[in-house]
């Protein structure tokens, strides 16, 4: 999905998505000497409560203002990253579908030669 493509409220439900997909992420730390899984903190280094608070204001121009932040966070994750929340959320690019998928509303490709 194109970045210029988000409202405000597909962009609160991808953020917000997208602070679950990072927070799920597991990392090993060493806490007095005994190893243990800690969530991963990459959402909050990425300003993503910040984010998803200018997305709920009640000011339009907050929402905006997150609505830019959010456009400007999303191409820089990686492929992978991204289609996991698409995949959360149930988006999907019609295009990328197979023929036989019954999503994809496509029509055949007429040979203009024939």
């Amino acid at each position: 999905m194109d970045s210029d493509a988000f409202t405000v409220e597909t962009a609160l439900e991808a953020a917000t998505e997208l602070q679950k997909v990072l927070a799920s992420r597991m990392h090993r730390r060493k806490v007095m000497g005994q190893e243990v899984l800690v969530p991963g903190q990459l959402g909050e280094a990425l300003h993503l409560p910040r984010i998803i608070n200018r997305l709920q204001s009640k000011q339009q121009r907050q929402r905006d203002r997150g609505l830019e932040d959010f456009q400007e966070l999303w191409p820089t994750l990686s492929e992978y990253t991204r289609h996991r929340v698409m995949d959360k959320l149930g988006w999907y690019d019609p295009k990328d579908l197979d023929w036989e998928d019954k999503r994809s509303n496509r029509r055949p490709v007429v040979d203009p030669d024939a």
